[in-house]
């Protein structure tokens, strides 16, 4: 029953979910709904068992003094700030002036900053290990890439200001985002879609069980 219960419910709520769009009626105009209280409930009680799971890990490697015990002290020491705070002020938390806001703008903000210029240099090792002309298909993939970046700054323009505006860098990189690059991101999605549809059917028909956990 451990198996079959979670099955029964993936089926029934896969169905109903398709089944509302072509029955605009009662009950199924309000299951969508009903459905989605009952995800948010969900997610909540998810969000606490990931934040208990982070505590647990990060309280062994601390007890172990594992390699970057350091770290973890700090993510339980921030955990239980943010938490405290939280329940102290209550629901003005959100309000400007508030300790939970100063946190958020002076501490969460900066170091989200600073994740993502770090994040920058990694984006731009990877797009030179992947832009190597090595045959055809990654040189055209490469003179795109640069045509398209040098003519989203100013430089490209300044470069081509020799020619009329509609053939100037800035022109280039926008055909090509909104033709070449427009054809291919639609044929990924569709891809993509295809496979969501082929995924969820086999969720629902029960074929599907590796959200369930091993055999």
């Amino acid at each position: 029953m451990r198996r079959e219960i979670p099955l029964a419910i993936t089926g029934i709520v896969g169905v109903v979910f398709v089944v509302q769009y072509f029955i605009p009626h009662f009950p199924f105009s309000r299951m969508n709904d009903w459905f989605s209280d009952w995800f948010s409930i969900v997610q909540a009680c998810a969000i606490w068992l990931g934040a208990l799971n982070l505590l647990k890990i990060s309280a062994q490697k601390i007890a172990a003094r594992k390699s970057d015990w350091i770290y973890s002290i700090v993510i339980v020491a921030c955990f239980f700030l943010i938490v405290i705070i939280g329940f102290i002020e209550g629901e003005s938390f959100r309000g400007q002036g508030t300790a939970f806001s100063w946190l958020y703008d002076y501490v969460y903000t900066p170091l989200s900053a600073t994740m993502f210029a770090i994040l920058a240099f990694f984006v731009a090792s990877a797009s030179y290990r992947a832009f190597r002309a090595r045959n055809f298909e990654a040189t055209l993939l490469l003179g795109a890439a640069f045509f398209v970046m040098l003519g989203r700054v100013p430089v490209g323009d300044m470069l081509t200001a020799f020619l009329p505006d509609g053939y100037r860098l800035s022109a280039l990189a926008s055909w090509v985002m909104n033709f070449p690059q427009a054809a291919g991101q639609r044929a990924i999605m569709i891809g993509i879609a295809l496979g969501i549809v082929s995924t969820s059917l086999r969720i629902i028909l029960g074929i599907e069980r590796s959200h369930l956990g091993g055999e």
